[in-house]
């Protein structure tokens, strides 16, 4: 968390975009400004439009503020009087009703002329703000409180931070995140296209993209093969009654998409996990604790019905897969099943080249209504997890309120080569689920026990995964994941028919081959090659087929001059297979 004195700091800046635009636009209705990270914005409901040309004046009008405002002056007000004060603001007066409701002490903060409904904290004098490094950033869009079925207002973004350092850099690396923008790249590497007649966020992946989350999906299979779990198969719809049984139909209804029959009138849904499925392939049959645990993984299509301005490129979509498993064991083998998730998890972050950190979420018992079961269960499950970590001296942080509705997790938090954090990787433990659904096995003492279930993933959905890949490694994919692996060009005409020979060999070695034998000059073929990130390219011409060789370039390495085409195979089957 960003410490108190750069909060106030960004609080009280977002208390003088306020007053700057009450000043420049008087008719503008002010609603909410917060301190974020990295910042802060406010909310405006204008009666005019304005852009980011704007920002120029405001961000002025601020900086002239600074000198005339000495303090943030903090005053108590009744509801009668605030409601007087914001008379003619429905934002403001909503807001006063609410925490008035609440039973909350209404407060404002005056600085100069402006006086804004506020709970602080603010800096107690304005030359605290005057060496921080701070801009307007951006215009954006925003319903008020988040909901589409109110009004949109305008948001205004600002960045504040300490020194001016701090701000060069992180508007380099917002630059940076630009030129890397997934959805950006994927569309000129040809990965993936939207469609309006398909729906927003549901991709269609073209034969380069295909290859790029097969093979995600790939090693993942081949990393959770080697902890026992096996592959099913399992549809993309189901009643509701199955999701009555697992309690998503009670706390995550508002999600999900349902199915309309021609012939029956039973509820159906797009299922947007797979969890409740797969209880009943482990209830298909008599268990014995023998046969435990009992490993699932899934890679079938899941649904969700997200709001169209939260969909972002593949990060956020209303159709993808996850690699997803549930472990059914007892409640012996949870600290096994848990280490050796958390083992493949660790190998496959070290094959992408991702740093991460470890989350424990746990449930708010101030808001039990959002969870299922009671407390007992809840504490039981978390202090098992917990004991697991502390007993593999493994470091976490705890977030309180981030659980699933049925159970606490360890969440797998990354780091990208922006130093940007995704929580992708997950290990759940659910006491709840089982329960509900009635899944016994029989103990060694001839007793009916109900299973621990265990959820996991290894890298979530391959989908999102590959659109944080493509930013990690700005399209510049690793060979083994890259959609085309070799480009093979001739210098001229004559050379074709020996480059198609290199080709086929590399193909009949199952490697992604583009041989451009059309029309064109090398040049330019050379830069098609490099602006489509493609690993090696290499050159056919006289000298080469004289002295029996290739001319290889690589993307990464640069010139490497003529070798042996035996001696190259060697170089990329080794990449290849170690996933270098």
């Amino acid at each position: 968390m960003e410490n108190e004195k750069l909060h106030r700091m960004r609080h009280s800046l977002a208390h003088l975009l306020g007053a700057a635009v009450k000043e420049l636009y008087p008719d503008a209705k002010i609603a909410t400004g917060p301190a974020i990270e990295n910042g802060f914005y406010y909310d405006f409901d204008f009666s005019a439009p304005i852009t980011d040309k704007d920002l120029g004046k405001i961000e002025q009008k601020m900086r002239e503020l600074v000198k005339k405002i000495k303090s943030f002056d903090k005053a108590e007000i009744s509801q009668k009087d605030a409601e007087k004060l914001f008379a003619g603001n429905p934002y403001k007066l909503e807001l006063i009703d609410e925490y008035s409701k609440e039973g909350k002490t209404l407060t404002t903060y005056t600085s100069g002329d402006f006086t804004d409904l506020c709970a602080g904290p603010h800096v107690e004098s304005m030359d605290e703000i005057k060496n921080v490094a701070w801009k307007l950033e951006r215009v954006a869009g925003a319903y008020w409180k988040g909901n589409e079925d109110n009004k949109m207002l305008t948001r205004i973004y600002g960045l504040a931070f300490e020194t001016k350092d701090e701000l060069d850099a992180y508007l380099k690396r917002i630059e940076e995140a630009k030129a890397r923008d997934h959805k950006k790249l994927g569309k000129e590497l040809g990965l993936f296209v939207f469609s309006d007649l398909v729906g927003p966020g549901l991709p269609l992946y073209t034969f380069k993209g295909a290859i790029v989350r097969r093979e995600i999906i790939n090693y993942s299979n081949e990393l959770q093969k080697t902890i026992g779990y096996q592959e099913v198969h399992t549809p993309n719809i189901n009643k509701g009654e199955l999701f009555k049984v697992s309690g998503h139909y009670e706390k995550y209804l508002g999600s999900m998409l349902k199915v309309f029959s021609n012939f029956s009138k039973e509820e159906y849904f797009l299922k947007p996990m797979n969890c409740p499925q797969h209880t009943q392939i482990y209830a298909s049959e008599g268990r014995s604790y023998r046969d435990l645990p009992i490993r699932i993984a899934d890679f079938a299509n899941l649904y969700r019905d997200e709001k169209p301005g939260e969909l972002n490129g593949l990060t956020r979509l209303k159709c993808f897969c996850q690699d997803d498993g549930h472990a059914f064991c007892r409640e012996d083998q949870i600290k096994d099943e848990f280490v050796n998730v958390l083992e493949i998890i660790k190998k496959a972050l070290a094959t992408y080249k991702m740093e991460y950190t470890i989350r424990l979420s746990l449930w708010d018992p101030a808001k039990p209504e959002k969870y299922l079961g009671g407390a007992e269960v809840w504490d039981k499950s978390q202090k098992i997890l917990e004991d697991i970590l502390i007993e593999n001296k493994i470091e976490y942080v705890k977030a309180v309120g981030e659980a699933a509705i049925y159970g606490p997790k360890m969440d797998i938090v990354t780091k990208d080569s922006l130093g940007r954090e995704w929580q992708i990787s997950t290990i759940q433990l659910d006491l709840i689920m089982p329960e509900r659904f009635k899944l016994t096995y029989t103990d060694k003492d001839g007793q009916q026990k109900t299973p621990m279930m265990i959820h996991r993933a290894i890298i979530g959905s391959p989908e999102r995964f590959m659109g944080i890949l493509i930013e990690h490694y700005s399209g510049n994919f690793p060979l083994w994941l890259a959609p085309v692996q070799v480009k093979i060009i001739p210098i001229r005409e004559n050379h074709n028919e020996h480059a198609e020979k290199i080709a086929k060999e590399l193909k009949t070695l199952d490697f992604r081959v583009d041989c451009d034998t059309k029309e064109g000059n090398m040049g330019g073929k050379v830069r098609d090659a490099k602006n489509m990130k493609i690993p090696y390219t290499i050159i056919i011409g006289d000298k080469d087929i004289e002295a029996k060789k290739i001319s290889v370039e690589s993307r990464d390495k640069g010139q490497l001059g003529q070798m042996d085409l035996k001696d190259f195979i060697e170089k990329i089957e080794k990449e290849r297979k170690n996933r270098e």
